[in-house]
């Protein structure tokens, strides 16, 4: 049985202008062009990406949204968090923020305290994805996890009632659930289904084995976007055993439909991930496919 959301909530997108510069965020990646990412060759989205286009893309009611920090690298990211406040205004959309921090500096608490001028300011997300023996596929210049002051810069989140968005490979989530058990009242969201970068069955295993260490803590949840990045040819077959371990781990409370755009744009048409995710929740209760598609992004990010 075919079936598509009434209206969606994506809990994953970005947005940006570094073509326009109006205002100038400060991008840094996204104006080396052609310089290649872990995700692949970005050129063709290294270019202005802005909500009527997004709103084209998604081609559904949208509901509201969570936009994701795009580049941690920007000299001023309080800049990133007012450009899309400015957005959600003018446009009347309630867009969540989930900004870039930099947890290990000694600034940190007064970058939270700017971002907090912004009232859709929600969260942080200072991504932890390394691997030593895979440079090219790393975002984190370092292992953050156990840098101490990084670990005291992460008892801001909780002081201060925000959200983290975790993102990590599933070699880092034994020792990310085992830090995190000390924050059972922050909110963490691991984006991009837990970037399962490895697609053998030996990387399936270790995946499944790290995400159900971080669902057994209750404050986790987990968004279903971003498979792209690592299986460009990804089909709703080849993701339903994830999605089935995921909604095994985590229940339908704690699932969250994103999109990744415009990253994700790389791989595929909005239209397409979209029919394909929902086509695994096809036999789903209908609150579930709620919660998944719009009620749980507005629950856990306070929309």
């Amino acid at each position: 049985m075919k079936w598509l959301p009434d209206a969606i909530v994506d809990a994953h997108h970005h947005l940006w202008n570094p073509a326009s510069n109006d205002p100038d965020v400060g991008y840094i990646w996204l104006k080396a062009i052609g310089a290649p990412k872990p995700f692949g060759d970005p050129t063709p989205i290294q270019r202005d990406y802005l909500l009527p286009e997004f709103r084209q893309d998604v081609a559904r009611p949208l509901a509201a949204s969570v936009h994701v920090q795009a580049d941690g690298a920007i000299p001023d990211p309080v800049a990133e968090t007012r450009f899309i406040q400015s957005i959600s205004d003018n446009a009347a959309l309630p867009i969540a923020i989930v900004s870039f921090v930099d947890l290990t500096q000694d600034d940190a608490e007064d970058m939270i305290l700017r971002h907090k001028s912004c009232a859709n300011f929600r969260g942080v997300r200072q991504i932890l994805s390394r691997l030593d023996d895979r440079p090219d596929i790393s975002f984190a210049p370092e292992h953050y996890l156990r840098d101490q002051g990084w670990q005291t810069g992460f008892e801001l989140l909780r002081n201060h009632g925000l959200s983290f968005d975790l993102q990590l490979y599933p070699e880092q989530m034994a020792e990310a659930a085992a830090f995190l058990a000390a924050f059972p009242e922050v909110p963490v969201i691991i984006d991009h289904a837990g970037s399962r970068h490895d697609q053998s069955p030996s990387g399936f295993d270790r995946w499944h084995k790290g995400m159900a260490a971080l669902a057994a803590l209750p404050n986790t949840a987990v968004k279903l976007c971003g498979f792209g990045m690592f299986d460009p040819a990804w089909t709703a077959a080849s993701i339903k055993p994830l999605i089935d371990a995921i909604t095994d781990l985590f229940g339908p409370d704690r699932v969250l439909f994103g999109s990744n755009f415009p990253v994700d744009k790389l791989m595929r048409p909005y239209r397409d991930i979209l029919r394909d995710i929902t086509a695994l929740f096809a036999d789903a209760p209908q609150s579930a496919r709620d919660a998944i598609f719009r009620d749980n992004a507005r629950r856990i990010y306070r929309i």
